[in-house]
Parts: structure tokens; sequence; C-alpha cells
């Protein structure tokens, strides 16, 4: 007599609220570290507008994505938005404190390039996760919203193997992405497909590859 087949439940990986939080919450405690020299802001600014709109994200949708509302699409954006900007920001006072500052102060380039460079993988990969097909929301199956066209060609999408069928990608792949684009300044085993998509990655992979190029730069004048 045969075994019954066991049916496996479907994965609620796409649905995990928590890793997308947890990974913009580390970015924010980083803004406290953030050198002086390069930042005229107050170190406690974007952290706690960081903060203030990460908590009714985290507080409607704690651990997994439940309730859906328009709004917090538009909180999320905003959030990734400034985080962006922001580092934005850091990026432009690293390169005038390269071009002004002590050069003996390599320690003050690193700790500013390492930062932007982190900052510059979590918010991409946020804003990768918020943007393929309308969000996470509207890419799953058990939701009412319609989901858009793919923004990105996941290997995953284009196998049929065993175990693959009804596959959705979660936070940690498109952090996966961030960190690849970010340190190969092109796609690797993802590809965009949507222009605001190779927009996206074209901006991550410029300030990759500016931030990248500074210390390059400070290394090749101590040498």
């Amino acid at each position: 007599m045969s075994k019954p087949t066991k049916v496996r439940p479907p994965s609620t990986r796409h649905t995990r609220r928590w890793p997308a939080s947890l990974a913009v919450f580390a970015v924010l405690v980083l803004q406290l570290l953030v050198p002086t020299q390069i930042n005229t802001l107050p170190r406690w600014l974007m952290p706690a507008l960081g903060f203030l709109l990460l908590v009714p994200l985290v507080w409607m949708n704690p651990f997994h994505l439940r309730r859906d509302e328009p709004w917090l699409r538009s909180v999320e954006v905003v959030l990734v938005g400034v985080l962006v900007a922001v580092n934005a920001f850091y990026l432009a006072g690293m390169i005038f404190f390269l071009n002004n500052g002590d050069a003996n102060e390599g320690r003050v380039l690193v700790k500013s390039a390492l930062l932007i460079w982190v900052t510059n993988v979590v918010a991409f990969a946020v804003w990768y996760w918020e943007v393929d097909r309308g969000g996470p929301f509207a890419r799953a199956p058990e939701h009412e919203r319609e989901a858009e066209r793919a923004d990105l060609l996941f290997p995953q999408m284009t196998v049929d193997l065993p175990g693959w069928k009804d596959w959705l990608p979660g936070f940690t792949d498109y952090l996966y992405v961030a960190f690849t684009n970010a340190t190969a300044f092109s796609p690797t085993d993802t590809m965009p497909l949507t222009s605001r998509t190779k927009v996206l990655m074209g901006v991550q992979s410029a300030i990759s590859l500016l931030t990248i190029a500074i210390i390059a730069a400070r290394a090749v004048n101590v040498l």
C-alpha cells in the first residue's frame, strides 16, 4: 500500500514584513555613527525621521503583511526616498571632505563609505521590494489587489523544476538583487524588465561606484 503524498503548505516568506523592518531599523541606527566631518545636520535628525515613518508600518503589519492600506505604501515610498536622499547628501559631504579635509583622516572616509554603501543596498532593496509588480500585497495571490506586470525577472520564474512552481520572491531576494547590483555595478542573475527598475538600478550602481571610487582615490593619494 503506497504512502499518502504529503502536501507541503504554501510558503509565506513573501509576506514577511519583519526582514525589511529589521534591515531599515539597522540602517537607521547606523546613521547615529555618521562622522560629523561629512554631516552638517544633527545626527539624531535622520534616525528620528526614519523611526517616525517606520512605526506605522510595523504597527499595522508587525511580522507578516496582513493589513493592506493604500497609505501604507505611500509611507514606505517616502521612507525609502528619505533614505536615498540623505544618503546622497552624505555622499556629497564625503566628496567635499575628500577635496577639502585632512588627507590623513582616512578612517573618516572608510567609515563614511561603508555606511553609505550599506544604506544604499538596504534602501534600494526595500525600493525593489515595494516596486516589483505593484508591491508585496499585489504579488501575493491571497490578496485581492491586482498585480502589475513584473519589474524583475528572477531565475526561479524561468525554470520548470519541482518545488519552484508558484514561487514568489521575499525581501531577502530583493536584498540579494540590491547587494549584487551594488558590487557588480550591473544586474547579475536577476534582470530588470521595466524602465523604472532600470533607472533605479542605474542610480544605485552610480552611488555605489562613486563611493568605492572615492575610497580608491584616497588609497592612491596615500600610496
